[in-house]
This record gives C-alpha cells, sequence and structure tokens, in this order.
C-alpha cells in the first residue's frame, strides 16, 4: 500500500501518463517526405526542350510499341493512373518507332485512333499480341492482312478500316511518329516525356525496388511529381 504522502503524487504521475499517451493517438502521424528525384537516376533532363501542344496544361507523352512486353505491363497501372490523373495534365500517345520495322504498329495505332477506336481496340491489339497470340507483329510486317481480319471479327468495317490504315493522314502521322522519336531522343520503350523537358520509364534505377525489380507504383508517385516540377518551372507554350 503506498504511503499517504505518495498517493497523490502517483495519482498525478498515471494522470500525465494518460494524457500524454491521448495527445500521442489524437496527433496524426507525419508522413515521412518524398524522396528528392534525381537527375539521372529517377528522370533525364533533355538537352534540348521540345514544343509542347498542349496550352497552358502539363503534357505527358507516353512512348510505347505494341509489341514490347514492358509496355504491355506498363498498361494497367497506367490506365488507374489515368483514371486520377489531374485536371491540368494532358496525356497522349505516341508510338514509338525505334527502327523500320516498327513502323507497321505505329501505323497500326493511328489507324485506331482515326477510326476513334482507341478505347474500344487499344488494350485488346496488346492482348492479343501478347497473351493471346493471335496477332504476330513479325509476320504482319510482311503482310498486314491477318491484323485486318482481326479487327473484322471484332466488328470493325474491314474495308474502312483497311482505307485509313492506307490513308495520307495515318501515314504523315507515322512519319511524324517516327521525327518525334528521334526528336526526343527516345532510348526503350515504355518512356514518358513530361512537358517536353523530363523523360522518366519505370526501367530507370530509381523508379524501381532495391532489387531491380520495376514498381509501377514508385514510377507513378515520381512521374507526379516530375509534372509538379513542371508546373513550378513553367515556360512558354505552343499556343
Amino acid at each position: 500500500m503506498l504511503a499517504p504522502t505518495a498517493a497523490p503524487f502517483a495519482a498525478r504521475f498515471i494522470l500525465a501518463l494518460l494524457a500524454l499517451a491521448g495527445l500521442a493517438l489524437a496527433t496524426p502521424a507525419v508522413a515521412a517526405p518524398a524522396a528528392r528525384l534525381e537527375p539521372g537516376q529517377n528522370y533525364i533532363v533533355l538537352a534540348s526542350p521540345r514544343p509542347t501542344e498542349s496550352g497552358n496544361k502539363v503534357e505527358v507523352l507516353e512512348f510505347f510499341w505494341y509489341a514490347c512486353p514492358h509496355c504491355n505491363s506498363l498498361q494497367a497501372p497506367l490506365h488507374a493512373w489515368l483514371a486520377k490523373k489531374p485536371a491540368d495534365v494532358e496525356f497522349r500517345r505516341v508510338p514509338a518507332v525505334l527502327d523500320s520495322s516498327w513502323l507497321q504498329l505505329a501505323r497500326t495505332y493511328y489507324t485506331v485512333e482515326a477510326m476513334g477506336l482507341v478505347d474500344k481496340l487499344h488494350q485488346d491489339i496488346f492482348r492479343a499480341i501478347h497473351l493471346e497470340r493471335t496477332l504476330d507483329p513479325r509476320a504482319l510486317n510482311r503482310d498486314p492482312n491477318p491484323l485486318f481480319d482481326w479487327v473484322a471479327k471484332k466488328g470493325i468495317d474491314r474495308k474502312k478500316f483497311v482505307d485509313t490504315y492506307n490513308s495520307f493522314a495515318v501515314n504523315s502521322r507515322t512519319q511524324r511518329a517516327a521525327d518525334v522519336t528521334r526528336a526526343y531522343d527516345i532510348p526503350h520503350t515504355p518512356a514518358m516525356v513530361v512537358d517536353g523537358r523530363y523523360l522518366t520509364s519505370p526501367s530507370m534505377k530509381g523508379n524501381g525496388n532495391p532489387d531491380g525489380s520495376v514498381n509501377y507504383a514508385r514510377f507513378f508517385q515520381n512521374l507526379d511529381e516530375l509534372i509538379a516540377m513542371a508546373r513550378k518551372a513553367p515556360r512558354a507554350r505552343k499556343k
């Protein structure tokens, strides 16, 4: 039993401990600050910034190739990011052309885009190449007819698709994609360019896990950081 003189002190001590515990519970945890992005680790500053086509919005370009397995793996997390991207960000896809053998699939994308079929066919093309194996990119370079047959099975007007595929507009856009790929000096796919200034990729060391594996959550967090950097240092944009 505590001595009479000790009892008030002990009670006050216990009450103080309880108050401190309550304060700790009531105080929200402070999130660890995000790691500072490092050029060469998380992104590359382009030596020659390119003009954008997004007005006052921050432009984000995705350079992809339908036959690239890493581009295929990126699609699900990219779709999730697009669903919540900021309103002041304009996202555009660019089919990369790192080799003449990539032209056919770039032409395929622009045909799909010209016909307003991106939502319907874009993911299906990735799936047909990488999962279902119903489209062979190497064979399509020799003969695109299997592609035309495939879209017809999807309920698309085959003749209209073929005519669009062979159109001057699609040919021009495909050639421009090749020019843009060279202008940005895209090293591989997938790659993202923010505001014509910052190039990044899931495969960059600072965007992955310590063991070298891809971490898409970290990559898109870092992509958001690059977008924030572009906002803080706006530059003249193409109107």
